[in-house]
């Protein structure tokens, strides 16, 4: 099993390009499932999910290619397929429930396992099911398995107005995705606003779809009867970005991110000037200059606008050697503090009482031997290692494979000492 090997104390200079987000890249492959014509998208970052969602998509009977080298992927998912999401390609990864809605949109029956993928909570997919049966489907969870289908002679899912318990961002993908080819007006309320889903509904509207609102929490989409290929570039991702402006932050440096979006990072960014970095939007991309001592800033993760629960344990990370006291308030998910055991491995001082971490900064961390426990957390602890005196051990980074594009190689043309061992 693959692991980390990072030598701390390098301060961080040059340029790193982004990749494209994984979690626009894995809704839009889903969306080949619309049409039987070819569907080109460029940018897509190579990563484990993206090698799952293929695997789940060539098991169904979709023809897919890898092409040219700017990420370059294709897919053609033919009338004829095989609508159905087994255990075994599904179990790691929970972005393959947004097959859901597609298959249903289109074929007008789906069997969709339970999805997995990190261990950071409850994401139940009860608001997908309530939300898909408010456009007519019928749909049962036997033995892990989601049963969908049409009722007999209705031939396509029905414009509905879906109001979500809460906010999900899978939840409105699937939805908005299943809306394109139902008949009438689909109307979502409370939807997600991120960047991915704004990526998204834009790639559907190349492809014939008629949406407004997206990037709101209210979305409008008329169904039309059947829509077309198109070629798409996936927006740059957001996290890795900011995974990269908190690790230039925290071992001082200056690094410009090529095709960083500083639109999409508002919160983070914020966050970062607080503390005492320099972050500015470039023609191209953000750069960051980080000189003198930080001030450890208090944060809150929500939804979209707010700041991101994918941002928490990295910033967390910054954290523990600016100077003074901050909380980190968790929203989103109800266990997502993993990381901060291993972080004490390394000589921070953080506690916890539920969704709330009091951190101590201004640390002399030191390293040691620590575990990655999900993908994020796997960020933070690289963070951690970079400014840590000595060398620290990151194992399990298989998680870290999950969402981030040749981490350590990015990080070594920035100048850290960091190797990958098997």
């Amino acid at each position: 099993m693959d692991k980390l090997l990072i030598r701390g104390g390098q301060s961080l200079q040059g340029e790193v390009l982004i990749s494209g987000a994984k979690n626009a890249a894995l809704p839009q492959m889903c969306a080949t499932l619309l049409t039987a014509q070819p569907l080109h998208l460029v940018n897509v970052p190579r990563l484990h999910d993206v090698a799952t969602m293929r695997r789940l998509l060539d098991h169904m009977g979709v023809a897919t290619e890898t092409h040219g080298e700017r990420g370059g992927m294709s897919f053609t998912a033919p009338d004829t397929l095989n609508p159905e999401a087994p255990y075994e390609l599904v179990k790691t990864m929970r972005a393959s429930v947004l097959v859901l809605g597609p298959l249903l949109a289109r074929f007008g029956r789906a069997k969709v396992s339970l999805p997995g993928g990190c261990a950071i909570g409850s994401r139940p997919v009860d608001q997908h099911i309530k939300g898909l049966q408010a456009m007519g489907a019928e749909i049962t969870v036997d033995h892990g398995y989601m049963l969908a289908s049409l009722p007999l002679g209705q031939k396509r899912l029905r414009g509905a107005h879906i109001s979500t318990d809460m906010v999900t961002v899978t939840g409105t993908e699937n939805f908005l995705m299943a809306a394109c080819l139902a008949e009438g007006r689909t109307v979502l309320e409370n939807a997600a606003m991120e960047p991915e889903i704004t990526d998204l509904a834009e790639m559907l509207i190349r492809m014939g779809a008629k949406i407004t609102g997206h990037g709101t929490s209210r979305i409008v989409i008329d169904g039309v009867e059947q829509l077309h290929g198109c070629e798409h570039q996936v927006v740059a991702d957001r996290i890795e970005a900011g995974t990269f402006l908190c690790a230039v932050a925290a071992t001082g440096g200056e690094a410009f991110l090529r095709n960083a979006r500083a639109d999409h990072l508002g919160a983070v960014i914020d966050k970062l000037q607080e503390a005492g970095a320099q972050v500015l939007a470039e023609e191209g991309g953000v750069r960051i200059r980080s000189e003198g001592p930080l001030k450890a800033q208090s944060f809150r993760t929500t939804e979209y606008p707010g700041f991101p629960t994918d941002m928490q344990a990295q910033f967390m990370a910054l954290n523990l050697v600016a100077e003074g006291p901050s909380t980190v308030t968790e929203t989103i998910f109800e266990n997502r503090f993993m990381h901060v055991n291993e972080m004490r491995r390394l000589g921070a001082q953080i506690s916890t009482d539920g969704r709330v971490a009091s951190v101590t900064g201004g640390q002399r961390l030191t390293g040691a031997t620590v575990m990655a426990t999900d993908l994020r957390a796997s960020a933070s602890l690289v963070i951690a290692a970079l400014v840590a005196k000595g060398e620290t051990t990151v194992e399990r980074i298989y998680h870290l494979d999950r969402g981030y594009d040749r981490m350590e190689d990015k990080l070594r043309a920035l100048g850290a000492d960091i190797k990958r061992l098997a």
